[in-house]
């Protein structure tokens, strides 16, 4: 687990946060219940429902996995301490690994711990990662995309109104986003930099 793309992960969600609100972390945000709402969502597109036929969505749940990561990292970024501090006990306690063979069970525990304490429970969403697959790289580089893109469409004329969610080939953002994370090196520092750029060149097409 790379020490430096989890110090670029949590100097984006600092940043995006700052960008909201600069103050942010004086303001007391509920962040836990935004993780657990989340994970109501993911159970969803996982599939819970005996009385009718569900296959898991994977994908979906992989990307709700990563909304809850952006809560998770503002949790750790809350109460002041250091990034050194924060990026170790993230590479302590992110063991990607479970004994458990319902993946449901797993987030059934994640949400009750999250309710109890409010906090990210880091072990216990590793868990999670487990239980559809999904690697830390998978992790970073869909944080990463995600919040190179929520910043573009704010640099963009996302809050009046005159972002274009359509790119010139009719394609939507998402779309252009995967495609420019796939040409690049996810593992080079710059990567978020070379990210944005890429989104730059496409949407001015």
């Amino acid at each position: 687990m790379n020490a430096q793309q989890i110090k670029i992960m949590l100097e984006l969600q600092d940043a995006m946060n700052t960008k909201v609100n600069a103050n942010w972390k004086q303001q007391g945000y509920e962040w836990y219940r935004a993780i657990w709402v989340e994970c109501a969502e993911l159970l969803d597109h996982y599939g819970w429902k005996w009385w009718k036929k569900q296959s898991p969505d994977t994908e979906q749940v992989a990307l709700e996995l990563i909304d809850i990561w952006h809560f998770g990292l503002s949790i750790q970024l809350q109460p002041g301490a250091s990034l050194e501090e924060i990026i170790a006990k993230i590479q302590n306690e992110l063991v990607i690994a479970t004994d458990e063979q319902d993946f449901r069970l797993d987030l059934e525990k994640f949400a009750a711990a999250t309710l109890g304490d409010r906090q990210f429970h880091l072990g216990l969403f590793a868990r999670l990662m487990a239980g559809i697959d999904m690697s830390f790289e998978q992790l970073y580089r869909g944080y990463v995309g995600k919040n190179v893109l929520n910043f573009f469409r704010q640099d963009h004329g996302y809050k009046d109104g005159s972002y274009r969610k359509h790119w010139h080939d009719g394609r939507e953002d998402n779309e252009h986003l995967v495609e420019a994370v796939q040409s690049l090196d996810t593992t080079r520092p710059e990567f978020k930099d070379e990210l944005y750029a890429a989104l730059v060149k496409r949407y001015s097409m």
